[in-house]
This record gives structure tokens, C-alpha cells and sequence, in this order.
């Protein structure tokens, strides 16, 4: 009887952790959920107003920027200088997120996200990487991409291939 009620409480104690830490886990991940997204929601209103400091703080040292354009692939500091011609004007770019996905890994200071953006260029979609770094969260990399429907990605190949048939090229000589 003595074992069949020990086992019995070690049973129930398992069950509860077991649980408890799966409600931390999900508490955990909405919070860092949160914190992500006003990261993300940010840069978008920092470019809106033209907040060149602000809008870079967001960026790991050590971060890429992916643009629509094939040539666009810059770190940091060259991202910056393409940039800053923008932000001088008083406004950079406006975009707000549609629809977001966030993703962890599992230790928990990775995470990856994709959204799709209302912006000038009608929708486009943003993705990429982000690191926590001394606490907070930080862009490792962006990767802004255009959408074609397709309904029309035909019409839009036969209208890139004059200008990216010369880049291909260019990129397979490399």
C-alpha cells in the first residue's frame, strides 16, 4: 500500500511540473511574442518618421539587409549609408504588417518571423532573423521581398527577363 501511494505522489507531482512547465513555456513564448513584434512594429513606424538612430538601434552589429532588387544584399553599415538619403528627406518608407508568424528556437534566443506588409508597393512580404542580445531583441537579418500574384507572374518575367538575364549571367560568372 505504502508504494502503491508513493508512486500514486510521484505520478501527480510529475503530471503537475509536467504541465506547469508547459503553461511557463507558452507564457514565456507570448510575452517574447510581444516583445518581438513591437521590435518589428517599431522599425516600421521608426521609418515612417524618418527616425534614422532608432530605426538602426534596432539592428545587431552584426545584421544583413536583404532588398527586392537582386543587388540589394548589405550589412549594417552599408544598409545605413543606402539609407540615409531616405530618412534625410523626413520620411523613409511606410509599411504596417498585415499578418505575422513568429517561430523560437528551442534554447530560446533565435527567432525567425515572416509577415506580410501593406506598403507602397502594394504587398510585400518581410522576413527574417532576430537574436536576443544583452536582453533584447535584435534584427540579424531582413529579407524584404515583393509578391507577384500568379496570376500575372508570366506578364511580370517577360518584364524583368531585359534587365535580370544580364545579371544572371553576371552572377554565374562569379
Amino acid at each position: 500500500m505504502k508504494k502503491t501511494t508513493f508512486l500514486g505522489i510521484v505520478l501527480l507531482l510529475f503530471a503537475f511540473s509536467v504541465n506547469v512547465h508547459a503553461q511557463t513555456k507558452g507564457f514565456y513564448e507570448n510575452v517574447q511574442k510581444k516583445n518581438i513584434s513591437k521590435v518589428l512594429d517599431d522599425l516600421n513606424a521608426f521609418a515612417a518618421a524618418a527616425d534614422y538612430k532608432n530605426y538602426f538601434d534596432l539592428y545587431a552589429e552584426e545584421s544583413t539587409f536583404i532588398g527586392t532588387d537582386a543587388t540589394e544584399v548589405w550589412n549594417k553599415k552599408e544598409f545605413m549609408v543606402w539609407a540615409k538619403p531616405f530618412f534625410d528627406k523626413g520620411k523613409a518608407w511606410n509599411f504596417t504588417s498585415l499578418k505575422r508568424n513568429i517561430t523560437f528556437s528551442k534554447d530560446g534566443t533565435y527567432a525567425w518571423f515572416d509577415e506580410i506588409l501593406d506598403t507602397q508597393m502594394k504587398i510585400c512580404r518581410g522576413s527574417g532573423v532576430l537574436e536576443k542580445i544583452g536582453g533584447k531583441w535584435k534584427i540579424r537579418q531582413y529579407v524584404l521581398s515583393t509578391t507577384v500574384p500568379n496570376d500575372i507572374i508570366d506578364e511580370v518575367t517577360k518584364m524583368k527577363a531585359p534587365i535580370e538575364d544580364g545579371m544572371i549571367l553576371e552572377f554565374r560568372k562569379k
